[in-house]
């Protein structure tokens, strides 16, 4: 188990860290035990939170429904639950789009 995800059942609970505003969406590596990811989206009206649901449903091979951020919204330290997810958490290290 790494300490940046774990399984609970058919949940994937992800530990995140966003940085809003940046030039691109894409993850950043490794930050104090979480996943950094760099959202392309400003942290206005809630874009920041869908540019980070879009992001994680693409690489994980889910629905955006089935992302949702459980805590942390309104923080740049989120932890996020995703339902079904077809690919390993480890595709999210993948730096290609």
């Amino acid at each position: 188990m790494s300490g940046w995800f774990r399984h609970a059942g058919e949940r994937l609970l992800l530990e995140v860290q966003v940085q809003p505003g940046a030039a691109r969406t894409e993850v950043a590596g490794l930050h104090d035990g979480r996943l950094k990811i760099r959202l392309g989206a400003r942290a206005i009206d809630g874009r920041a939170n869908a540019a980070l649901v879009q992001f994680i449903a693409a690489r994980l091979g889910v629905a955006k429904r089935d992302v949702t951020i459980e805590t942390g919204a309104t923080s740049r330290r989120k932890r996020v639950q995703v339902i079904g997810a077809t690919r390993a958490p480890e595709a999210l290290l993948s730096r290609s789009d």
